[in-house]
């Protein structure tokens, strides 16, 4: 039997503007979690994520960066295995800054397993366990809580963000470990507080879609850019362009700070807070409108349905369009809002996470 220690998402450093997005968007589910379909960046989620985010997470720390030595909460939490990913994921929505899942790799669905999660200790840990099950359609699981002394985020983002084969030779490198292969495509990041390290599985169906995709010359969309790893990505696979957008001021730092990292030259990838007030330059001004061959859009449910006009209109006629950060019982509905716009729609999937494809009509 092998015991498994499984980091999900770090937020003490990135997914911050999870926060930003959940207060603006989605409303939270009673049954599954539409609002918790990440990665958050969502833009996640990019991100987009729900919205009643933290009510318990008085105002998320904009002063973090004056202090990574925080006093910090250890919370050991106990659920069913078939409901430790929901509810994991929930957490970090509703105030915790990390979470494991300690488990075994032959456990039962209805066999009990243990999250850790970390707080910081201004935080009311009960009521944000009890608004993050809440919001999956689970009773208030039973937690203990250990006080922890200056717990330091810096290290343990560092320590849990490994070097991520995510195909072939396509790896997204943390910027403070080595490439396994120096001739590979190595995405280099430091994710600062923005989403996007290569981890959640949404990022990977968009890196693995883009990898299909892209033969030279294109120009791609990121929107909900985060830590940029899309945009960067499509710029090493051989995009002549990448545009990244976003609607965190720290995503676009932490972005502008990647590209410089990974040596792209700034005019071949432009990041941009949203909304757009400005024109994108390409060689030129040019419209944002159907501009674009490729289009990623890695957020949520809510606000993918809401944008989709908004997103298709900035691919040229046939553009391919990915969209991403939902689950699979979710498709359905992004399907049936995208099919008057996409044709040759097709759906891939991993670890419960879901990504839709089509061509603009």
């Amino acid at each position: 039997m092998q015991n498994l220690s499984r980091p999900i998402l770090q937020r003490c450093l990135f997914g911050n503007n999870l926060r930003v997005l959940l207060k603006n968007y989605v409303g939270i589910s009673s049954s599954r979690p539409r609002s918790l379909v990440f990665g958050q960046r969502k833009m996640r989620f990019g991100g987009f994520c729900a919205s009643a985010c933290s009510p318990c997470q008085s105002e998320f720390k904009d002063t973090l960066s004056d202090s990574f030595l925080l006093p910090s909460l250890s919370v050991t939490i106990n659920c069913l295995k078939r409901d430790v990913d929901v509810l994991s994921e929930a957490l970090l929505c509703f105030g915790a800054s990390s979470a494991s899942i300690d488990e075994s790799d032959d456990l039962e669905a209805n066999e009990e397993v243990s999250i850790t999660s970390i707080f910081t200790a201004d935080q009311d840990v009960s009521r944000c366990i009890s608004l993050a099950a809440q919001s999956t359609g689970l009773k208030t699981p039973n937690f203990e809580v250990t006080l922890c002394k200056d717990f330091d985020w810096v290290q343990n983002v560092k320590d849990t963000f490994q070097p991520i084969q995510v195909a072939g030779d396509l790896w997204v490198v943390p910027e403070w470990r080595a490439p396994a292969d120096v001739n590979a495509t190595n995405i280099f990041l430091n994710p600062g507080m923005a989403f996007g390290t290569g981890e959640h599985p949404t990022t990977k169906l968009c890196l693995l879609l883009l990898k299909g995709l892209i033969k030279g010359g294109e120009h791609v969309l990121d929107y909900g850019t985060g830590s940029g790893v899309l945009g960067i990505a499509a710029i090493k696979m051989g995009a002549a362009f990448s545009v990244g957008i976003d609607i965190e001021p720290q995503a676009i730092s932490s972005a502008h700070q990647n590209i410089t990292l990974n040596g792209i030259d700034p005019s071949k990838m432009q990041l941009y807070l949203a909304p757009i007030k400005e024109e994108i330059k390409a060689d030129g001004p040019i419209s944002l409108n159907g501009s674009f061959d490729i289009i990623i859009a890695n957020i949520l449910l809510n606000p993918l349905m809401e944008l989709s006009e908004e997103l298709v209109s900035y691919g040229r006629p046939g553009a391919v369009i990915g969209l991403s950060g939902f689950l699979p019982e979710q498709i359905a509905q992004i399907e049936e809002r995208y099919s008057k716009y996409l044709e040759g729609i097709y759906v891939s999937e991993m670890d419960g996470w879901a990504c839709l494809t089509g061509t603009k009509i």
